[in-house]
């Protein structure tokens, strides 16, 4: 919106020249962080105000760790405070005509209604549980499919209507068409190798990474301030892929596929980078405020739809080690358990309590450890990720 103002004004007088600086990215990433940060800081106290005196209090699972009993009652649905900050910051600063940018926020906002009715749920009903998961994940799977059928065609053309004419020639075709090697899936370290995948392919892939990060990342919030910091160090780095990707002269220096447009996420990712540290403030142990499924599902999904466009799947699996992680403890717990109690009658656990931060909780962890650990484990592996700009 300020890009177009300032644009508008140069044009009305050579005395507005200097709102040139609105053109630069970075500028306008380092301003979308700014505001970001200041928005959350400056609603923060009233948005927690508001959820205490509507009494959205988080409540706790009969099963869970009994330290976090004491945590009952302590406000939720904090995401609505992440996902209001990202919003405005995106809309001022970004290029309004950027379509990635776009469907990243509908994607964003779209699982934060899914995690806005599922808190609601637990709040009103006083259910732990929720909205039941084949509800969610068929909401989930609406929106991650639909990306997933966009992003197939916009990542392969310049503009929305080479990408309908795109479409049409893959129905034509018989739903056989190829795909440029940009859209294939990059493997890190390697300098263009990659695997072409197809229009099914493709789609599959983007669904798995959309919907599994949006999980992933729901899983791991469970400890006052553990999801929040990884999310906003994985997506600062994949601001920085973003912006090599969408340079013509930086993508080709260092092997990476162009995608015209792809730079203008790193605004994006700078808005989500400023709005969780805001949010930090208030979720520091002891949590003022739970960012709820409103929250995590949102910024899984935002995640996982960037690093869709940038062509860093991959990548995104290694600097969100501590999301795969996470999810992977569950699931193995899971199939562990109901393995052991067809075969014994009994059913066993690998962990001490799915998901993984819990096993180190009764392990004999405090939380403030398990959370700054995770959190170092975490820059490492964004460091690892970032690595392979030039490691190829």
């Amino acid at each position: 919106m300020l890009l177009s103002l300032a644009q508008w004004l140069q044009g009305l007088s050579p005395e507005w020249g200097f709102l040139r600086v609105f053109q630069y990215i970075t500028f306008r990433a380092v301003m979308a962080a700014m505001t970001a940060l200041l928005i959350g800081l400056a609603a923060g106290p009233f948005v927690i105000r508001r959820l205490t005196a509507l009494k959205i209090g988080q409540p706790i699972r009969g099963y869970g760790m009994e330290s976090h009993l004491a945590k009952s009652g302590t406000p939720t649905m904090g995401g609505v405070l992440i996902l209001l900050s990202i919003a405005i910051s995106t809309l001022l600063w970004f290029d309004l005509s950027n379509r990635f940018v776009w469907i990243v926020l509908i994607v964003t906002l779209g699982f934060g209604a899914i995690g806005w009715v599922d808190d609601w749920r637990k709040v009103v009903n006083k259910d732990p549980e929720g909205m039941r998961s084949r509800e969610k994940y068929f909401w989930q799977s609406v929106i991650g499919l639909l990306a997933a059928l966009y992003l197939v065609f916009s990542i392969s053309e310049v503009s929305n209507l080479r990408v309908l004419d795109l479409f049409g020639k893959w129905v034509m075709s018989g739903f056989d068409v190829n795909l440029p090697p940009k859209a294939g899936l990059q493997v890190p370290f390697f300098k263009e190798v990659n695997y072409p995948l197809g229009v099914l392919g493709f789609v599959l892939l983007t669904y798995l990474v959309i919907v599994g990060a949006s999980n992933a990342v729901n899983l791991t919030d469970g400890l006052d301030g553990l999801a929040i910091m990884p999310v906003v160090m994985v997506g600062s780095a994949l601001g920085v892929f973003a912006y090599v990707t969408g340079s013509s002269v930086y993508s080709k220096y260092l092997f990476f596929p162009y995608i015209p447009g792809a730079g203008e996420l790193m605004i994006f990712c700078a808005a989500m980078a400023g709005s969780g540290l805001a949010f930090l403030w208030f979720n520091t142990h002891p949590a003022q405020v739970f960012m709820g499924d409103v929250g995590a599902l949102a910024l899984g999904a935002a995640l996982g739809a960037i690093a869709v466009i940038v062509r860093q799947e991959i990548v995104l699996a290694i600097m969100g080690g501590i999301f795969v992680v996470e999810a992977l403890s569950v699931m193995a717990q899971v199939a562990y358990f109901k393995y052991t109690k067809k075969k014994y009658g009994e059913g066993r656990r690998i962990l001490k309590m799915a998901p993984l931060h819990h096993h180190f909780e009764k392990s004999g962890w405090k939380e403030t450890q398990v959370v700054v650990r995770f959190w170092i484990i975490t820059m490492l592996l964004c460091l690892i990720g970032l690595s392979t700009l030039k490691l190829r």
